[in-house]
């Protein structure tokens, strides 16, 4: 299956699509483990703060040239403050709601078809007949599985909104990113977003949140593994493919993202899917399939 999924992908990048799924599903279990011993927004500020300054040292290290104009920068920090921040805040904000990490990740696997639906318009990208069929299918599945959700609790209304404003966030940040920043350097230019998304994160706990984080050890290790492993290593690799790659066969192994966190979650919590969302997942895993599919 995966290899099949990464098929829209160059041969040369499959590994890393691959490591940005795994990254990225273990992403939403690192929020499932953290959020009970801290706010949202307080984590995340946390968060993009220690990933900025690491981000920020490698690309010292490395001293390669950073020099943007001011526009630029701006470009740079808006397309991280919709990729990461909006994106980050609306997955947590979710999970802290009672979502599953499998279920929020589900969502977020919409992603491809927002982007297919957008990129024609704005990045001159062509989407074939097949590629719609398999955005309807992908569409279908994740409602099949978001719809049984919240029959089952109407009450995650809304933290599974959170879940959909993190996916737009998301998309829209991929296009932008892809339209105004297709060079930017990208430890130099990630430390900028991670930072602006720490102060922004930071004005939310101002306006929102207590501020309260119980340094539990379950805490520290979710704190650690977002900072290093998501935000440095896994984001690191979307933009790499980003700038190798139409954004809208990029975007394909998004739908994987679920399985990988479903599987973290069972893991870590014993959190299953029920027969309904395993159906609603092998629908939208089909139409993955479609989408990312090279003609011949």
């Amino acid at each position: 299956m995966a290899t099949l999924a990464m098929r829209g992908v160059q041969a040369g990048d499959r590994w890393l699509a691959v490591g940005f799924v795994t990254l990225s599903g273990a992403g939403f279990v690192g929020a499932r483990l953290g959020l009970p011993h801290a706010e949202p927004f307080a984590f995340l500020a946390l968060r993009f703060g220690i990933a900025a300054i690491i981000l920020a040292v490698i690309a010292l290290a490395i001293g390669r040239d950073i020099a943007r104009a001011p526009r630029q920068w701006g470009h740079i920090v808006a397309a991280g403050l919709l990729t990461v921040g909006v994106f980050s805040a609306g997955v947590f904000y979710s999970i802290a709601g009672g979502v599953s990490p499998a279920l929020s990740a589900l969502i977020v696997a919409l992603h491809p078809i927002v982007v297919a639906i957008a990129a024609p318009a704005l990045l001159g990208e062509r989407v074939g007949a097949r590629q719609w069929l398999g955005l309807l299918l992908g569409l279908g599945g994740v409602f099949l599985v978001v719809g049984h959700g919240l029959a089952l609790d109407p009450a995650l209304g809304w933290p599974v909104a959170c879940s959909f404003i993190g996916l737009f966030g998301m998309s829209a940040g991929n296009l932008y990113q892809k339209a105004r920043c297709a060079d930017m350097p990208l430890f130099a230019g990630s430390a900028a977003q991670c930072a602006s998304c720490a102060l922004a994160c930071g004005l939310g706990v101002a306006a929102f949140e207590s501020g309260h984080i119980a340094w539990t050890g379950e805490f520290v290790v979710a704190v650690g593994w977002m900072s290093v492993v998501v935000s440095v290593g896994a984001v690191s690799i979307l933009y790499v493919l980003i700038q190798r790659g139409e954004v809208s066969r990029v975007a394909g192994p998004f739908y994987l993202i679920p399985v990988a966190a479903a599987l973290a979650a069972w893991g870590l919590f014993g959190q299953g899917l029920s027969m309904i969302q395993c159906l609603g997942m092998a629908v939208a895993g089909s139409g993955m399939l479609l989408v990312t599919r090279q003609p011949g």
